[in-house]
C-alpha cells in the first residue's frame, strides 16, 4: 500500500478513534501517524522517499507564502508611494524542471505571485516566458526564480534536485 495512503488511513482512524472528524484532529492525526511510520522506517522495509517528499511539500508552502506576502508588499509600496519605481520586463528564464506537473505548478506560482506573471512555455518545454513588474536586473529576477520557486518545486515534485 502506498505510505501516503496509509498515513491517511491512520490519520482517519486517530479521527474515528475520538469522533472527532474535524480539520484539527485530522491534522494532528496525519502529523502523528507522520512521525510514527517515520520511527518505524528500519522495520518496515528501510528509508522511504515519501518523507522528504512530504518535508519539501511543506517547505514549498511555506517559502511561497513567504515570498507572496514580500512581492505583495513590493506591489504595495510602489502603489501607495509617489513616482514611479516599477521597471516591467519580459524574461526568459530556461526550465530544468521535467514534468508536466513540475511546469504547471511553477507558472501558477509564478502567476499567482503579485508582480510577476507566466506568459508562455515553449514547445520544447526548456524555456518559460514571464512578465516581471520589477526587473531593473533580468538576470537577476531569472536567477531568484531558478533557485527559488522552481528548485522548490523539483524537490518536492519530482524527487530530484537541479
Amino acid at each position: 500500500m502506498n505510505t501516503l495512503a496509509v498515513n491517511l488511513l491512520l490519520a482517519v482512524l486517530w479521527s474515528a478513534f475520538f469522533g472527532n472528524f474535524g480539520l484539527l484532529v485530522l491534522g494532528s492525526g496525519f502529523v502523528l501517524a507522520y512521525l510514527v511510520m517515520w520511527l518505524l522506517q528500519p522495520l518496515t522495509g528501510g528509508p522511504s522517499p515519501y518523507f522528504a517528499r512530504v518535508f519539501y511539500w511543506i517547505k514549498l508552502a511555506i517559502l511561497f507564502l513567504y515570498e507572496l506576502v514580500v512581492s505583495s508588499l513590493q506591489v504595495l509600496w510602489d502603489i501607495v508611494t509617489p513616482g514611479y519605481n516599477a521597471r516591467p520586463a519580459i524574461i526568459e528564464v530556461p526550465l530544468d524542471v521535467k514534468s508536466d506537473a513540475g511546469i504547471l505548478l511553477v507558472t501558477n506560482l509564478i502567476s499567482l505571485t503579485p508582480g510577476t506573471l507566466s506568459l508562455d512555455v515553449s514547445e520544447d518545454r526548456k524555456t518559460l516566458s514571464i512578465h516581471a513588474m520589477f526587473a531593473d536586473d533580468p538576470a537577476a529576477v531569472c536567477q531568484t526564480i531558478k533557485s527559488g520557486m522552481e528548485k522548490w518545486v523539483i524537490d518536492a515534485v519530482e524527487g530530484r534536485r537541479a
